[in-house]
């Protein structure tokens, strides 16, 4: 089975504060079914308060981070699903819990993950 990364940029929620607890709350019962389902992996948000660093090999730690992730925020959700056919269904689900809609990308097979 492939993992599928299922994401979305903060900005792309956009509705009024009185319906963020439904959001959080449909949200929260697709992750139950994904669960339920036994095809998640992971899923959460990026915690933008804390600014991203760079770390080289040597162990040396830059603030700030690659120009072309400067804007890498949002909400991400990886599950591994039998088909590419599955993922987009999936990230239906996950767009209507979250009222925006959800980017779908594969990752390479790796034997070792």
């Amino acid at each position: 089975m492939t993992k599928y990364l299922i994401s979305f940029p903060s900005g792309a929620m956009n509705f009024p504060d009185e319906d963020l607890q439904a959001a959080s709350d449909a949200s929260h019962a697709v992750v139950e079914e994904a669960k339920d389902a036994g095809v998640w992996v992971f899923g959460g948000g990026i915690d933008e308060s804390v600014p991203p660093v760079l770390v080289d090999g040597d162990g040396t730690v830059t603030e700030g981070t690659y120009p072309q992730t400067k804007q890498l925020e949002g909400g991400y959700t990886i599950l591994e699903l039998p088909s590419r056919e599955s993922a987009l269904e999936w990230a239906a689900k996950i767009a209507v819990a979250c009222r925006c809609a959800q980017e779908v990308r594969a990752f390479h097979y790796d034997p070792a993950s």
